[in-house]
């Protein structure tokens, strides 16, 4: 009896297919686009209002004069998001308080940072608490110094 019969002949043919198939070359493969790389900064509160996700900016906060890019949190911090108040301001005063409110936000931007006066132990331990999580998950991509610092950007 031979080996060379027809079914065998069909089944190795079948046989050499499918190796074709699974080590075809594939189609490569392609990786989204990163975004552009952030280089550690100085910002004012009047530089930093700029970071609020509007227009496709980046999203910035500041947490105890640390400026974090939150931007992969859009979500959350960008335009229509909850915590879209902290886009581009000093966050740490909401933080603490567990506030959202755009009452926490300093309003005149070239005023002194806030110092967090009056805020109890409670307070101080969530918004390490918040920064701790800031620190985990995002790209700390400069400080925040008030207007009129010697560290602070010329304009």
């Amino acid at each position: 009896m031979s080996i060379a019969t027809p079914i065998n002949l069909i089944l190795v043919s079948l046989f050499g297919v499918l190796l074709y198939w699974h080590f075809r070359p594939k189609a490569p493969i392609v990786l989204p686009r990163g975004p552009p790389p952030a280089v550690y900064k100085t910002y004012t509160p009047k530089t930093l209002i700029e970071f609020n996700g509007q227009n496709d900016k980046p999203v910035y906060l500041a947490v105890r004069g640390r400026v974090f890019d939150v931007t992969p949190g859009r979500n959350f911090y960008g335009p229509g998001g909850p915590y879209e108040n902290f886009a581009g301001r000093d966050a740490s005063r909401g933080l603490a308080c567990q506030s959202f409110d755009e009452e926490m936000l300093t309003k005149d931007l070239s005023a002194p940072l806030d110092d967090l006066k009056g805020l109890d132990a409670e307070q101080l331990e969530n918004l390490q608490s918040w920064e701790d999580r800031f620190l985990e998950k995002y790209l700390v991509v400069g400080k925040l110094v008030a207007e009129g610092s010697p560290d602070a950007p010329d304009s």
